[in-house]
C-alpha cells in the first residue's frame, strides 16, 4: 500500500497542463477547492467532475495512478461517508437499533465521498504536473507581498517544497525498513490493535534516524553550495505568464461563478 502513495511525486511531460505557469496552477487549485465546496447538488458536482476529468485527460496522467494514490485514504473516505449516512436529519428510510438512514443522509454520504475524492485528485494533480523547483518559485512569487511585513517568503516556500519532495523518499525508506523487519520475522498485520501499534516502534525509530540524517546531509550540501537564503538570488528560468495561463485562469473563475450560480438555484 505504501507504494501506492504518490503525493509529492512529479511525472514529467510536455502537455498543456505541464506547461502552465506554476502560479497559475496554484491559483487554479485554490479556485477548484472553493468551487468544490460551493457545489451542492448533482448538476454542480457533475460540472466540477467534468472539469477535473478534462484536466486529467489533458495532463495524460494515468487514471490508474490517480486511483491507486487514493487507496491509503480509502478508509477515511468510507468512514466519512458512513458518518454522513447515519447522522443526518430527515425523513427515515431505514431504521434499526440506534441507527437511522434518511434520504438526505444518503445524498450527503454520496456527495461527501465525491467531494473528498475529487479534492484529493485535484490537489494531487498539482504535484504530478509541477516540478518541485517550479512549485517553489511559484509559491515564492505569490507570497511576495508578505515580504513587506518581513515574512521570510523564500525560506517558507523552500521548506514547504522540500517537505513535499521528501514524502516519496520517506515512503520508500519506510517500505524498505518494513521489508527488512518482515525478513527478520516481524508481523505487522495480525494481532490486536495494541500489538500492531507496538510492532511499528522498530519502524519509527530507524525512520526518524534516517530522516534526521537526510536533513543534515541536505543542510551540509546547501552550505557547500553557498546557499544563504533568498536575498540576491537569481533564477535560470524566469516565470512568465503566457496566453494559455490567462485562458486557464479565466476558465477557472468562470467555472467557479457557474457553480456558485447553479448552486444558489438549487441545481
Amino acid at each position: 500500500m505504501l507504494r501506492d502513495i504518490t503525493l509529492g511525486q512529479y511525472f514529467p511531460g510536455d502537455t498543456v497542463v505541464h506547461r502552465l505557469d506554476p502560479r497559475t496552477k496554484l491559483v487554479l487549485v485554490v479556485v477548484y477547492i472553493v468551487t468544490l465546496f460551493c457545489a451542492k447538488h448533482m448538476v454542480t458536482y457533475a460540472i466540477t467532475l467534468g472539469a477535473l476529468m478534462g484536466v486529467i485527460i489533458a495532463s495524460k496522467i494515468s487514471i490508474k495512478v490517480i486511483l491507486g494514490s487514493m487507496k491509503p485514504l480509502l478508509f477515511i473516505i468510507i468512514l466519512t461517508g458512513i458518518l454522513n449516512l447515519f447522522y443526518s436529519q430527515g425523513e427515515p428510510i431505514i431504521s434499526f437499533w440506534i441507527f437511522t438512514i434518511t434520504e438526505e443522509g444518503v445524498w450527503n454520504a454520496v456527495f461527501m465521498v465525491l467531494r473528498i475524492s475529487m479534492l484529493i485528485c485535484g490537489t494531487f494533480m498539482l504535484t504530478y504536473t509541477t516540478s518541485p523547483i517550479a512549485l517553489t518559485d511559484g509559491i515564492e512569487q505569490l507570497l511576495q507581498p508578505l515580504k513587506k511585513i518581513k515574512v521570510p517568503v523564500h525560506e517558507l516556500a523552500m521548506m514547504m517544497c522540500i517537505a513535499l519532495r521528501f514524502i516519496p523518499t520517506l515512503i520508500e525508506e519506510t517500505d524498505k525498513i518494513m521489508s527488512a523487519q518482515k525478513a527478520r520475522g516481524a508481523d505487522f498485520e495480525t494481532g490486536s490493535l495494541l500489538s500492531r501499534a507496538k510492532a511499528l516502534i522498530p519502524i519509527l525509530v530507524p525512520l526518524f534516524i534516517s530522516a534526521f540524517r537526510r536533513a543534515d546531509e541536505l543542510a551540509v550540501a546547501m552550505e557547500c553550495r553557498c546557499y544563504h537564503g533568498g536575498e540576491g538570488r537569481t533564477r535560470m528560468k524566469q516565470l512568465k505568464f503566457a496566453a494559455r495561463d490567462h485562458v486557464a485562469l479565466i476558465g477557472g473563475f468562470l467555472l467557479m461563478a457557474l457553480v456558485i450560480v447553479l448552486g444558489r438555484a438549487g441545481l
